[in-house]
């Protein structure tokens, strides 16, 4: 091949995935640092999968700029462990030089040293002796001419740069084995190189291990952290430095709003909660390092964990048998507080977040109880009426995934809404507001601006029951009128003698009144 056009891009990213597949094994075999927890294989297979998976699923006739952008935000989506996340940055680094170029041999020789400098940037702490050192050897010294001639020397300084890596960290020469990180990035490029000039090895060997390997002990080894963040810069960068003074193997990489951070720590829910002072983590996954395979179990048992925000409604969810975590209305309970009523639950758990906003911690607390063994479901509530439903048709003798899916199958039946007070003007989708008035939601969003509780209470509960419906719930808040819920009730036995009402004295503050339909 003259240039690596976009249909070779996509070759090249399937055969690395498929590459790495084959010598997944091998390559976890190598992998002795940061800790030696022996997955950096099977976390670079996992990512470039990803990248493959990403570029495909795009139409045959894209141009260049598409296909590198969408290889480099496949790899980032999908990156797993240290190895993964810095191989998604040197993606990224090629993908901004050859996304506008042709795509020569002095074109890729330009990108990959693009991709050594970014992939160095992402690492708080680099060391020497890494898939780092790969990389940089690669642009210091891939020979110019065309562009078969630059990839095969850019595999070949891999291969060699691969070959030095025990002589430059000393953990490797104490267990006899090359860089994991590295040898999976010489695969990738001897890939490329066999896309580009069509010759394509049986396999590619992985430098087998020449002494011991000795495993990682439960001392200090703590937790492996990863979360996409949808953050700004500025947030990015303070992240970096609070994370930075919590653990180690510290990578941080994207941009445009996205970003993909790994850490090691002691505390996860530290790691977590930093992420959540500057802004979205989304896709947590907490990995327990000290034994790989190995589950800590829990007290026996199934349980619910769910989230209140009123002494009411917490106390309902404490005869119904659930585990409560305490929150103050518009915020989310602190992660150690979630973490400790799952483990309390028992070793099978469903957790009622209850509110949109408290999903992002209940996620985080639930990823750490599952390194310790417990088996835990998030169920989708978004609401306490929702939670309650939920809760009603719990059934601790069924299989805990079926229970899960009539828990899930009850509260996505119940439509919610709630009254609150305008404190401001502002414009919503039923009108502008003003402070004072009474706003009617229903499913998150305003539906009726008026002036009086009753009359927006009476005018949301007909507009939830004109679908259907069979059983409306009403939760009265800690500044709910003593007749809101009578004059709701008296209005539907006008209007629907045939549901049923229930209601209950939440006492939760800021929402004179939930509501339930289901």
């Amino acid at each position: 091949m003259e240039v690596l056009d976009p249909p070779a891009v996509r070759r090249w990213a399937r055969l690395a995935a498929d590459t790495l597949g084959r010598a997944r094994a091998e390559i976890d075999a190598l992998n002795v640092f940061p800790v030696a927890d022996g997955d950096t294989g099977t976390n670079l297979h996992l990512t470039m999968i990803s990248a493959a998976e990403a570029v495909e699923a795009l139409p045959d006739d894209v141009g260049a700029a598409v296909v590198w952008q969408t290889m480099a935000y496949g790899a980032l989506v999908g990156a797993r462990g240290n190895s993964g996340v810095i191989v998604s940055q040197a993606l990224r680094g090629l993908a901004e030089v050859l996304k506008d170029r042709e795509g020569t041999g002095a074109d890729l020789r330009e990108g990959l040293a693009r991709a050594a400098e970014l992939a160095r940037s992402a690492v708080a702490r680099p060391v020497e002796g890494t898939v780092l050192t790969v990389l940089e050897a690669v642009a210091a010294a891939v020979p110019a001419g065309d562009l078969a001639a630059t990839a095969r020397g850019a595999a070949a300084e891999a291969r060699a740069a691969l070959r030095r890596t025990p002589g430059q960290l000393d953990v490797l020469a104490r267990s006899g084995v090359v860089d994991a990180g590295g040898a999976g990035m010489a695969i990738i490029l001897e890939a490329l190189a066999a896309v580009i000039t069509d010759s394509y090895a049986e396999r590619y060997d992985v430098p087998p291990p020449t002494g011991r390997v000795t495993p990682m002990t439960e001392s200090g080894a703590g937790y492996e952290v990863m979360y996409l963040l949808d953050a700004d810069e500025e947030a990015v960068g303070k992240l970096r430095a609070e994370l930075d003074s919590l653990g180690d193997s510290l990578v941080v990489v994207g941009g445009d709003g996205l970003w993909n951070v790994h850490v090691h720590v002691d505390e996860a829910g530290q790691a977590i909660e930093a992420g959540m002072r500057a802004g979205r983590p989304h896709r947590i996954k907490v990995t327990y390092l000290a034994a790989p395979g190995r589950t800590h179990r829990a007290g026996g048992g199934r349980g619910v964990v769910a989230v209140a925000a009123g002494d009411g409604i917490a106390a309902l969810f404490e005869e119904c048998g659930a585990v409560v975590v305490r929150r103050e209305p518009g915020s989310s309970p602190p992660l150690p507080a979630m973490l400790a009523a799952i483990r309390e639950a028992g070793s099978e758990v469903a957790v009622l977040p209850n509110d949109e906003g408290v999903r992002a911690v209940a996620v985080a607390a639930s990823e750490i109880a599952r390194e310790d063994g417990v088996v835990v479901s998030v169920l989708p509530t978004k609401a306490t009426v929702q939670g309650l439903a939920a809760l009603a048709v719990h059934d601790p003798l069924r299989r805990f995934d079926d229970d899960v899916v009539a828990m899930t199958d009850a509260a996505g039946h119940t439509r919610y809404g709630h009254l609150r007070v305008a404190d401001r003007q502002a414009f919503t989708s039923a009108g502008v507001c003003r402070p004072g008035d009474v706003l009617g939601m229903i499913d998150g969003d305003v539906a009726v601006i008026g002036e009086s509780l009753t009359e927006v209470a009476g005018l949301i509960v007909d507009r939830m029951v004109a679908g259907g419906g069979e059983l409306v719930t009403l939760v009265t808040g800690a500044d709910a009128p003593e007749r809101l819920a009578v004059s709701v009730e008296e209005r539907l036995a006008a209007t629907r003698p045939d549901v049923e009402v229930v209601v209950y004295d939440g006492e939760q503050g800021g929402y004179p009144l939930l509501i339930g339909v289901e």
